[in-house]
């Protein structure tokens, strides 16, 4: 096990600042290199105060605007347009990063691809249910309508 210091909320493991015991090629090969997280060192715990610091200072304004952003969320359906045969079947499926975008033009703010979990991969039309992280324990249930592109 090797000692990382996250730079930022990882899903799993915990969040900016926190110092985590990870497997060697967890951290050699996906978390450093994303610029999740840094090696643990000794100079680097006292960075640690900084980075918690930022982000309890943040934490005040965005508990407030992530409950509003979650009954935004939750009051609407999102329309996610997409490409569709005749049959309603989807060329792909669809991805984080397209539900990000649906609610970003539904203009009810802007979520991070990361935080959208989906229970099942989504091939056809019809309505969904997604699931936001909008901050650190507040959870926003969406419903999605897939609709084809005309």
């Amino acid at each position: 096990m090797s000692k990382i210091i996250l730079n930022h909320e990882v899903s799993g493991l915990g969040g900016a600042g926190d110092v985590v015991d990870v497997k060697p090629g967890y951290a050699r090969n996906y978390l450093i290199p994303q610029g999740l997280a840094v090696a643990w060192t000794r100079g680097g715990e006292k960075g640690i105060d900084s980075i918690r610091a930022a982000r309890a200072a943040r934490a005040l304004a965005t508990a407030e605007e992530a409950l509003t952003l979650k009954a935004r969320l939750e009051g609407t359906t999102v329309p996610v347009l997409v490409k569709a045969g005749a049959s309603g079947r989807l060329f792909g499926a669809v991805k984080p990063v397209d539900i990000a975008d649906a609610v970003a033009a539904a203009g009810l703010g802007s979520v991070d691809k990361r935080k959208i979990e989906l229970s099942s991969s989504i091939r056809s039309t019809g309505t969904y249910q997604a699931t936001i992280r909008v901050y650190e324990d507040i959870v926003a249930t969406v419903a999605l309508e897939v609709v084809a592109q005309k």
